[in-house]
């Protein structure tokens, strides 16, 4: 379903990386493995509430471009940065980080990222509870 704030469309449940993040996800796919390309672009939909898990990619990168809503962005030891549409976060290999929606506000970006990911740690409620 596509819409003004969210032009490639949420896309469908998350379930196959629900187990990593806390709330309600939706992922679209927009590239297709068929186009045997080194890297994948999806656009992720946060839930008001909903973040990811804290995770690194460990053998390549990420890029996340904010396309609606208001959301957050952390690395491991540095303060939370708040995302808006338009904002660009570049995620160098083996950073470890988080990001997610903010409490009343749903948020969309297209991650692009090259390599495996590995999950760790949930953030804690109280630290994104604690978020300004």
């Amino acid at each position: 379903m596509k819409n003004d704030k969210n032009i490639f469309g949420i896309g469908q449940k998350n379930v196959d990386y629900a187990q990593y993040f806390d709330g309600k996800s939706f992922l679209n796919g927009l590239i297709s493995p068929q186009d045997n390309i080194p890297f994948s672009v999806a656009n992720v939909t946060f839930e008001s509430g909903c973040r990811n898990h804290w995770h690194a990619h460990t053998d390549g990168f990420q890029i996340l471009l904010a396309i609606s809503g208001n959301g957050w962005y952390q690395e491991w030891g540095k303060k939370p940065e708040k995302l808006l549409p338009g904002d660009v976060v570049v995620i160098k290999q083996g950073i470890k980080h988080w990001h997610g929606a903010a409490k009343n506000s749903s948020f969309s970006h297209l991650a692009i990222t090259q390599g495996p990911t590995e999950w760790y740690e949930p953030l804690s409620k109280n630290e994104y509870d604690n978020l300004d």
